[in-house]
This record gives structure tokens, C-alpha cells and sequence, in this order.
């Protein structure tokens, strides 16, 4: 007699990341680029694209992190694991008092906790939200974590043709609006803001940032307030944290970055606040502090930062470390001033690159984004970033980043004039 087939099970998938539209923006831009070098291996190409640094790092991070190793070395002064993964005091002590005291905002050491990415962070604070319950707002154009991440953790519905998830309540910014939001005509839970802004530039006023903050505590939602990019701020009047904002510490957690001030792209250091008097409602209808689910959340699935990289950053706010940083911001946002300015000289609608280093514009011929991005790479060896990758409403539009050596950003400037002019 014949046995029966074994029946061989297998692993369930995450259904929820079938619905993902094309492939993440970024690598998507990686694939037409070395479908191209593959072309023309001799090509020189200047990547205005994916924002990430160019120069080195702080010198007073590098002798931090260079003693922080030698340390290593010596049974007496090694470090293992952390006790506790939300981070040392002495940096959480050093991020409260320069980024938060010094700028009247009460924040506290122990609401600081500290990661290796506010990439990373933005998308891991779903663990402690609840799935398909909340209602998600994001501005369109938009870092496309904050989407994706919903996509996967089962927050959305299918995409429409346009690349829109049901679901999810999309607030156009173009020029129109001056890309700023307008506030949601339906009550939402859950809201996404970044300021200054990553596609677009544009940084939210107090006065705009402040409305934001009444609707979240008329409604009861909570802000994920996106600030990686706050150094870049150089008009006195735009707030540099959401808890500038009087209200602020009941709505919103705030992420922020040592990658883009001090470079730290490839040594990875960021941290997030979540207030303690900050609450959401348990399925039971109580209200629960969210800081102590993030706690649990870091801890049981992260194992911090290592030691020598938070010396690193440290050392950011040191005397040496703040003056250096300061000029590695200023250098950047000298790019952007050159970028600016060169497009404007041809005609080209150019927003962003004052507060913040991106460069927005409106792409010349009624070209769309992607063609845009084709037409540069093939004609002008230039690597940038298509508006449509960051949501329907930034179709038409095509990011550059101030993210390069000042030789590359000016020799893409006289390509740039060449190919759109």
C-alpha cells in the first residue's frame, strides 16, 4: 500500500508587503544608474541623489571615538553591554541641555533615547501603535518610510494607479500652498511632519507648527515630528523642535540625527524623545504613557549604540565639536546657495536650499519626473531624485541634494545650465 504524501507546511508571509508599489525609491534609482555605468563604464557621474554626506567627519569626534577605542583595549576601562540600551546618561545629559534646555523646551535626559537612525526609528515606533486602528496622515510629497513602513505593519489598503494607499490621508504640498499642509478636513490619530521638510525644503513656522499643534490636542492625535534636519536652520524665527511649541510635550515624539550635522551616515547615531506625559488609548479605552512602551520596545529589540560612537557624538557638543559642526553645516548649505542659484539663472523654479539642503524644482519642458531623471543621467552624467518617487503631488517636481565636495557641486551646476538650459 502506498503512504500517504507528506504534507510539507510552510512559513506564512506578511501579506501586507505584496501591496508595496515598486521598489523603494532609492534602489530603484541604483538600478537605472548601473544600468547605465554597465552602458558607458567610462562615464563620470555627479550623484546629487540619495542625501548622503560627502566630508569627513568632526575632528573632535574623531579624536572622541579614536580614545573611545584605546579604551576598549584596557580590561579596566572596556565596555560590554549597556545596562540599560536607552543610551549613556553623560550624551542623553549632553543632547537635553544643548538641543532642548538651551531653547526653553523641557525635555529630560531620561525622555531621550538613543538609535542607531531616525530612519529607523520613524518606521519602529509602529511597534508600539496600534495595527489598522489609526488613522495616518502624511504630506505628499513625503519621505517614503513614513508610507512604506504603514504598507507593511498592515496600516494601509491597496494603491491606487497614482501610487496612493487606501487609507491613508494624503495633504498635498506644492507651490500652490507654499508646501505647507493645510490641516485635515476628517479627523486623524496618527500625523507625520517634517520640518525643514525632506523632499521639499520648506520648514514650518511657529505660527504654522503651533496650528498643527492645537489640531493634535483638539483631536487627541499624536505627531511624529521628523527634525534630522533641524541644523540646517538659518532664519531665528522657524522652530528647531516641535516642543518649542507650547502643548507639544501631550502630542508628539520628536526624532532627530547626528547624520546630517556631524556627518554620522556611516557611524549611525540618532536618538528620540517621547515625553512622559505623552499617552495613547489602550483597546480598554485607558490611557496609557507611550514612553514606557518604548522603553520595553528598545530594549528587548535593540542593544543600543556601541560605546565608541556615542563618544563620537558627544564630542558633537563639545566647544571644538559645535564650532566644527557649524562649519560642516554651513558648507552644505553653501552648495545649496551655489545649486540655487545656478538654476535660477536658466529659468528653473527652484524652492528649498535655505533652511535646509535640498533643493526642490520644477522640472523645465513639462517633463515628468522620471524623464527628467533620465534626460540628466544620459545628457548631464547627474544623479538626482524624481518628485513622483515621494508621492503623486511631487510628479513634476525633481530633488537635488547639497550633499557633495564644492568641485562636484559646481561642475554639476555648469552641467545642469548645459542640459536644462
Amino acid at each position: 500500500m502506498n503512504e500517504p504524501a507528506e504534507h510539507v507546511n510552510m512559513a506564512s508571509i506578511n501579506d501586507n508587503y505584496l501591496k508595496l508599489t515598486a521598489g523603494y525609491l532609492f534602489p530603484e534609482i541604483s538600478r537605472r544608474v548601473k544600468a547605465f555605468t554597465a552602458a558607458q563604464p567610462e562615464a563620470n557621474l555627479i550623484r546629487l541623489g540619495i542625501g548622503d554626506v560627502t566630508e569627513p567627519l568632526p575632528q573632535a569626534c574623531i579624536e572622541a571615538m579614536t580614545q573611545a577605542v584605546s579604551e576598549m583595549g584596557v580590561r579596566e576601562t572596556f565596555r560590554g553591554y549597556m545596562d540599560d540600551s536607552q543610551g549613556y546618561d553623560w550624551l542623553r545629559e549632553k543632547i537635553a541641555e544643548n538641543d532642548f534646555r538651551a531653547r526653553g523646551c523641557d525635555v529630560s535626559a531620561d525622555e531621550i533615547f538613543v538609535s542607531d537612525g531616525s530612519k529607523s526609528d520613524t518606521a519602529n515606533v509602529l511597534d508600539i501603535l496600534a495595527t489598522g486602528e489609526n488613522r495616518i496622515a502624511v504630506t505628499d510629497p513625503v519621505y517614503p518610510v513614513y508610507v512604506d513602513t504603514n504598507v507593511m505593519a498592515g496600516n494601509t489598503g491597496d494603491a491606487d494607479e497614482s501610487g496612493k494607499y487606501a487609507g491613508v490621508t494624503y495633504l498635498p504640498v506644492t507651490a500652490e500652498n507654499d508646501f505647507t499642509p493645510a490641516l485635515p478636513s476628517d479627523p486623524v490619530d496618527v500625523i507625520y511632519l517634517c520640518s525643514p521638510n525632506n523632499p521639499t525644503g520648506a520648514a514650518l513656522s511657529r505660527e504654522k507648527l503651533a496650528k498643527w499643534v492645537d489640531y493634535a490636542r483638539e483631536h487627541r492625535s499624536l505627531i511624529l515630528f521628523d527634525a534630522a534636519y533641524e541644523a540646517f536652520i538659518t532664519d531665528a524665527s522657524i522652530p528647531h523642535s516641535i516642543y518649542e511649541i507650547d502643548g507639544a510635550r501631550d502630542v508628539a515624539i520628536e526624532f532627530r540625527s547626528f547624520s546630517k550635522n556631524a556627518g554620522f551616515t556611516g557611524t549611525r547615531c540618532a536618538y528620540t524623545v517621547i515625553p512622559r506625559s505623552l499617552a495613547g488609548t489602550a483597546a480598554d479605552g485607558t490611557e496609557q504613557p507611550l514612553h514606557p512602551l518604548w522603553a520595553r520596545r528598545h530594549n528587548t529589540k535593540f542593544n543600543g549604540v556601541s560605546y565608541i560612537i556615542q563618544r563620537g557624538a558627544e564630542a558633537a557638543y563639545s566647544s571644538d565639536g559645535q564650532q566644527q559642526v557649524r562649519e560642516l553645516v554651513g558648507f552644505y548649505l553653501e552648495n545649496a546657495r551655489l545649486l540655487r542659484e545656478g538654476l535660477q539663472q536658466i529659468g528653473i523654479d527652484v524652492y528649498g536650499g535655505v533652511n535646509a539642503p535640498y533643493i526642490w524644482l520644477k522640472t523645465p519642458g513639462g517633463l515628468s519626473s522620471w524623464d527628467f531623471f533620465d534626460r540628466l543621467l544620459e545628457a548631464g552624467r547627474l544623479v538626482g531624485t524624481p518628485g513622483s518617487g515621494f508621492g503623486a503631488a511631487g510628479e513634476g517636481y525633481f530633488r537635488l541634494s547639497a550633499f557633495n565636495s564644492r568641485k562636484n557641486v559646481e561642475q554639476a551646476v555648469e552641467r545642469f545650465q548645459r542640459v536644462a538650459g
